[in-house]
């Protein structure tokens, strides 16, 4: 079984069962710097039954370019509805490198980018949530219609001296009906961790996180907030970080 035979489904399923995920960024002293997003699925693995289609004994160590990829498939995604087309053409500055090796337990996912400035990768999560829209089958008519995730928007700014990362809804309707179809997931999802993990090129100096957790060298801050809740409430998740001069 090829990688592009699991890499798919795996990564559907994950969106509905539990999962940690990490949000982190390096940045470095001009504003440029690195996101990623990530998960240990070690817990999800256990999870399949090994009679079950997503199970394999294939060891998978994948990385896909969706700049490539969309290249690649432009003949395809052009035949699609523009926003069907505007929502990949989000994914074009990722990168995706999965590892699953179910014998030993492992099962890392991470999504990443390189960026000039944070704003380039504004909505990042969502991105990671559209990413299965495109697979082997994209072009075809079943490519997913919208997705209850467009309801937000997460935006970020850095300027040296302060980030800060913010929420928006923006369409309360379609988050409303997220919600609704959250309720038939919350025995999987009540255990899952969302963890922001940010590294600076000074100090920090403040923060309204008040739970927030500390480098020994003050220029990473670390704060874990639970997965579900985020979801229900993500306008309450505003972390701003003040930096030293």
């Amino acid at each position: 079984m090829g990688y592009k035979n699991v890499f798919w489904p795996v990564l559907i399923t994950v969106l509905f069962v539990a999962c940690n995920f990490t949000e982190e960024i390096y940045f470095n002293k001009d504003g440029s710097g690195k996101m990623n997003i990530g998960f240990d699925g070690s817990e999800m693995l256990q999870m399949i039954p090994e009679s079950d289609s997503l199970s394999t004994k294939e060891v998978i160590d994948s990385t896909l370019v969706f700049k490539d990829f969309l290249r690649e498939k432009k003949d395809s995604i052009a035949q699609l509805p523009i926003e069907e087309q505007k929502k990949l053409k989000k994914l074009e500055p990722f990168s995706i490198h999965m590892v699953v090796d179910e014998p030993n337990g492992v099962m890392n996912f991470d999504m990443f980018s390189d960026f000039k400035n944070v704003s380039d990768v504004n909505d990042a999560f969502n991105a990671f949530q559209n990413a299965n829209a495109i697979g082997p089958s994209a072009g075809d008519a079943s490519m997913p219609k919208k997705s209850s995730n467009e309801a937000t928007q997460v935006s970020y700014t850095f300027d040296g001296s302060k980030f800060v990362r913010a929420t928006e809804i923006k369409d309360m309707e379609l988050f409303q009906k997220s919600m609704d179809s959250l309720q038939s997931a919350e025995m999987f999802l009540g255990g899952s961790t969302y963890t922001f993990k940010y590294h600076f090129p000074r100090r920090i100096k403040s923060t309204n996180i008040e739970e927030a957790t500390f480098s020994m060298d003050g220029k990473t801050m670390i704060y874990e907030v639970n997965f579900l809740d985020m979801l229900k409430d993500p306008e309450s998740i505003k972390i701003e970080v003040e930096l030293e001069k």
